[in-house]
């Protein structure tokens, strides 16, 4: 990465421009065309610098309901649970864990019946229990990754 991948990175993390051409307003403030911000923002997703580029809402203000869930999932059993957990749209991440309890996700539904719901069928389909673990407080930390230090 160079000066500018460094200053684009810095931009796009919390101040992603909301304009009809946000590649051209990130390329003008670090000095460069939209063609040659839009280029280097690709490479980096391609290279797994970037890993996703997208809005986040607020699931409890928007009414819906989100769990950390859990599951003990036997070696040779981990690909096809996975696969099975990540068919939903509601997953928002997905990790293993070194741990009796090895698979870790949250899960964001429109309510607690469905996210109830979908997680019995996960069960179902796999035959491993999936723990439900609601959160009684929420804690969001903001984390911006200085990269040009």
């Amino acid at each position: 990465m160079d000066e500018f991948d460094r200053k684009i990175l810095n931009i796009i993390q919390s101040e992603f421009p909301i304009a009809p051409r946000p590649y051209a307003v990130v390329g003008e403030q670090v000095g460069l065309s939209e063609s040659e911000t839009l280029e280097r923002v690709n490479r980096l997703r391609d290279s797994g610098v970037i890993r996703r580029i997208g809005a986040n809402f607020g699931s409890r203000q928007l009414g819906w309901r989100s769990t950390l869930c859990a599951a003990k999932v036997p070696e040779e059993k981990l690909d096809e649970f996975v696969a099975e957990v990540n068919r939903y749209d509601g997953v928002t991440h997905n990790y293993l864990r070194e741990n009796e309890l090895n698979v870790w996700f949250t899960y964001i539904g429109p309510d607690w019946e469905d996210v109830e719901a979908t997680l019995a069928e996960i069960s179902a389909k796999t035959g491993i229990k999936v723990l439900n673990l609601p959160a009684d407080k929420m804690f969001k930390i903001k984390v911006d990754f200085n990269v040009e230090d």
